[in-house]
């Protein structure tokens, strides 16, 4: 009954001319009718909890019902979060300043809730740069990087920020690791981790770098950036990246840096930190951990409570057209 109120529910809010926009596009690929590639999205739909982005994303036109069956979809993203997490404590992770101070250990950096004046002079006082960030947001909506040097004094930095009117919280700037910077310079370039705590055993189930490009100070899949799978034993990246525009690159644009086979630095550390962070709020047991290397050794960024699934499985990622969803099953 809960795979069917969860179709009726997508089918109730969705966005149907986007749906028949990537009906065309399949269509203009395939040549298959219009008609059958709405049948067989409604079969995904039913049988794999697939919405018609995961069916266009992964190319699920492509694959056999065999094939299919290993995909982490949406629906089956939801029933991992309903079944692992409970929901009261889920402001933990939505709240930026009741993340920074219960994960403070793990942060590698200063930071202060806008509501604590007297921290957050401290901590303006003590660097050159910092980030100011909505306390509820994401995909770096809000952020702004400031200097202290552009203004008169530390209290009018903060009173820069109180204008807002809505709660923020300061942090320290991220100093990037120089062997990730080589890569992309321009963003923080962060690695997700997507963990299972299961009988008190916290296992790495997933993870992929996010990669910065086009200039744009961040690395975000839905806002230009691209995104490839890493081995979780070793830290070597396994494919060529892969942007929401279907671009496949084997080395990045900007900084000719090769993508396949990069090693990113401290792993041993960054895979016990994660572990270790994991096993701090047990109510939530499934969480996509965003977490980056800094010239100090890896530090979290965020966790999030309800981790989003379109990075993972994605064409040039999958050449045997097998999912990572038997990864989840832990």
């Amino acid at each position: 009954m809960g795979r069917i109120k969860y179709i009726f529910q997508r089918l109730k809010g969705m966005n149907y001319k986007a749906m028949f926009e990537k009906i065309s596009g399949i269509h203009e690929k395939t040549k298959k009718p219009r008609v059958f590639i709405l049948a067989d999205m409604a079969v995904c739909a039913v049988k794999y909890g697939a919405g018609y982005m995961d069916y266009d994303l992964f190319e699920m036109y492509k694959l056999t019902p065999a094939q299919r069956d290993t995909y982490m979809t949406r629906g089956r993203n939801n029933e991992l979060v309903k079944r692992y997490n409970d929901h009261s404590y889920a402001h933990i992770f939505d709240n930026k300043d009741e993340f920074d101070e219960r994960f403070k250990a793990y942060l590698n950096r200063d930071a202060a809730s806008i509501a604590n004046k007297e921290a957050c002079l401290e901590l303006i006082r003590k660097h050159d740069v910092v980030f100011a960030k909505p306390v509820v947001g994401s995909c770096g909506k809000g952020v702004e990087r400031l200097l202290t040097k552009d203004f008169e004094s530390a209290e009018a930095l903060y009173d820069y920020v109180a204008a807002y009117g809505l709660p923020y919280v300061l942090e320290e700037e991220i100093r990037q690791h120089p062997a990730v910077s080589a890569m992309y310079p321009h963003a923080i370039n962060t690695l997700r981790f997507v963990t299972i705590v299961k009988d008190g055993e916290p296992h790495i189930v997933y993870t992929c770098w996010r990669i910065g490009n086009h200039g744009k100070s961040v690395d975000n899949f839905n806002n230009g950036g691209m995104v490839t799978p890493v081995d979780e034993k070793t830290g070597v990246v396994l494919y060529p990246a892969y942007d929401k525009s279907k671009h496949v690159f084997e080395e990045h644009p900007e900084t000719g840096t090769k993508i396949v086979g990069f090693q990113l630095p401290d792993w041993d550390q960054a895979v016990a930190l994660i572990k270790k962070a994991s096993l701090e709020v047990p109510q939530m047991a499934y969480i996509g951990w965003d977490l980056a290397f800094s010239e100090d050794g890896p530090c979290l960024v965020e966790g999030n409570d309800f981790t989003g699934h379109d990075l993972y499985q994605l064409p040039p990622h999958t050449p045997d057209g097998i999912g990572v969803y038997p990864k989840f099953l832990v």
